[in-house]
C-alpha cells in the first residue's frame, strides 16, 4: 500500500491513531518525509517507481520490534526514525552502493499519539539528510498492533560498479574498518545499569539522565551514524570484500572469513582501548572491508589486520582464536522487562 495524502488538512492534533483515520494520519506524516532524488513516481500510488540507471539495484530489509530491538522508555520516536533509516542505509552502503530510497511500514498500538508518528517521520528525514543526501522515503504502510514494529526496505544504486560481496577476501589483503567500535555496546550497558528503576524496568527519566551524562555513548546506541559514504568510496578504491558491522566485529568478521574461505587476523593494538567491546559489542553499524595489499585506504577506513590462509579459526586476534560472539536480538535484552 502506498502512502497517500488524501486526508490532508484534517485536524488530528493531540489524537491517537485509534481516534483518526489512516488517511488523516498519513496527511500529517507525508509532508515530513524526505523525498528521493531517484523516485520517478513517489508516494501516492500503489507502488513507487524508481530510476535504475545502472539496470540493477541493491535491496535490503530490516525490522525493529519493541522488546528485542529497542525500548520505548529509552528511545523517543525521533530516535527510532533515525535508527530505522541508519541501519538500513548501512546495509546498502556495505554493498558499495549509494542509498536511493526507503519503504517504511509501521504497526503501532492504537493508543499511540499521532504526534509521535510525526516525530518518527522527522527522525527518518534527519537521518537521510545527514547520512545519505538524496535518499528519501518512497512509500510504505501503516497498521495497528499491540507491539510497536518498524519494517524498512532500502534500495541503492551501484552506479556501474560490481557489488562488493563478503566472498572476495584474499590472502594478503588488508583488513580495515570505518566507524567507531564498541561505543554502542557501552551505551547499551549504561542504559541497562542506570536507565532502569529499582525493579530493573527501563525508565524514561533515568534514561534521559544517562543520556545527559554520557551523550556520545548513548547516542552511539540510539542514533548511530554509520559511515554511509565510505561504502561507495571503498568500492571505488578496490575493496575485495565488505559488510556492515551490525552484530559485532568478531561475529561479522567470522561470517566474512567463512564466506571467503580465509582467516581474518586482527591486531589488538589497532582495535582501541577496549578490545573486548570492539570485538564483541555489536550495534556499531560501521563497515568492515578488505583491500588489496598496498591499496590506499579511502575515507575513514583504518587498518586493523590482514587476511591469512584459512587455519583453525575464522578470526584471530594477536594469533589467538576469537569466539564468533556478538549482538543477538534473542538474548541481548534478557533480564530487562517493560
Amino acid at each position: 500500500m502506498g502512502f497517500t495524502d488524501s486526508a490532508r488538512g484534517s485536524s488530528t492534533a493531540g489524537q491517537t491513531v485509534a481516534e483518526v483515520t489512516e488517511g488523516a494520519v498519513l496527511s500529517r506524516i507525508f509532508p515530513r518525509l524526505p523525498a528521493s532524488d531517484a523516485a520517478l513516481v513517489g508516494p501516492g500510488d500503489d507502488s513507487a517507481v524508481m530510476a535504475a540507471p545502472d539496470a540493477r539495484f541493491v535491496v535490503t530489509t530490516d525490522m525493529m520490534v519493541h522488546g528485542p530491538d529497542f525500548r520505548r522508555a529509552w528511545s523517543t520516536p525521533w530516535h527510532l526514525g533515525w535508527k530505522a533509516a541508519a541501519t538500513n542505509l548501512s546495509d546498502v552502503a556495505a554493498m558499495g552502493a549509494r542509498p536511493t530510497g526507503l519503504v517504511v511500514a509501521l504497526a503501532v498500538p492504537d493508543s499511540t499519539p499521532v504526534d509521535e508518528l510525526e516525530e518518527f517521520a522527522d527522525g527518518l528525514k534527519a537521518a537521510c539528510e545527514a547520512l545519505a543526501p538524496g535518499c528519501g522515503v518512497v512509500g510504505g504502510d501503516l497498521s495497528v498492533s499491540g507491539t510497536f514494529t518498524i519494517a524498512v526496505t532500502a534500495f541503492g544504486d551501484l552506479e556501474g560498479r560490481a557489488p562488493v560481496l563478503r566472498t572476495g577476501a584474499r590472502t594478503g589483503d588488508v583488513v580495515a574498518v570505518s566507524g567507531q567500535l564498541g561505543r554502542a555496546s557501552h551505551g547499551l550497558a549504561l542504559l541497562f545499569s542506570e536507565g532502569v528503576d529499582e525493579a530493573g524496568v527501563p525508565d524514561a527519566s533515568r534514561a534521559n539522565s544517562v543520556r545527559e551524562q554520557h551523550p556520545d555513548l548513548v547516542s552511539a546506541q540510539l542514533t548511530p551514524t554509520p559511515p554511509i559514504a565510505d561504502g561507495p568510496r571503498g568500492a571505488r578504491a578496490g575493496a575485495t570484500a565488505m559488510m556492515d558491522i551490525s552484530d559485532g566485529l568478531a561475529l561479522d568478521a567470522s561470517r566474512m572469513a567463512r564466506a571467503s574461505g580465509v582467516t581474518l587476523a586482527l591486531e589488538s593494538l589497532l582495535l582501541g582501548d577496549d578490545v573486548d567491546a570492539a570485538l564483541h559489542g555489536g550495534e556499531d553499524h560501521g563497515l568492515l572491508a578488505c583491500f588489496p595489499p598496498g591499496a590506499e585506504l579511502p575515507g575513514g577506513f583504518t587498518r586493523i589486520g590482514m587476511v591469512s590462509e584459512a587455519g583453525g579459526a575464522d578470526v584471530t586476534c594477536d594469533g589467538a582464536p576469537v569466539a564468533a560472539r556478538g549482538w543477538d536480538p534473542y538474548t541481548a535484552w534478557d533480564g530487562a522487562a517493560g
